[in-house]
């Protein structure tokens, strides 16, 4: 089950782990991927900061922690190959996995339903 941010990521819940992507109206919404700026593992970001960039030739768009926690892995991937994030947004296409250090952050993030809700 996926949960998702009003910026446009989404993230699917392994135990304290969750791996983290921009959602397929994001990248539908910038286009063509053609650059993709991962965190380094280790590093630790509140919620809501600035971890990674993707860049299109339209646009560059910052990518947002949707909760508070240490990056403890990243996609390699996707960094060789960009338009992995346009073709396979939600698998993969992946960015970063964190572990999340203030579970009730979860409960801010939006459903399916709520998601959808935001770009009608």
């Amino acid at each position: 089950m996926l949960k998702y941010t009003k910026d446009h990521e989404w993230l699917r819940l392994d135990g304290d782990i969750a791996t983290v992507g921009i959602t397929s109206y994001a990248q539908d919404q910038l286009g063509d991927l053609v650059f993709v700026e991962l965190p380094s593992i280790g590093a630790t970001f509140d919620q809501g900061a600035a971890l990674a960039v993707v860049e299109s030739v339209k646009a560059a768009s910052d990518v947002y922690a949707p909760v508070t926690g240490e990056v403890v892995a990243v996609n390699e991937t996707v960094t060789k190959e960009p338009g992995l994030v346009n073709s396979d947004p939600t698998g993969e296409g992946w960015l970063f996995q964190i572990r999340i250090t203030k579970k009730a952050e979860l409960d801010t993030l939006l459903d399916e339903a709520g998601y959808q809700a935001i770009l009608d």
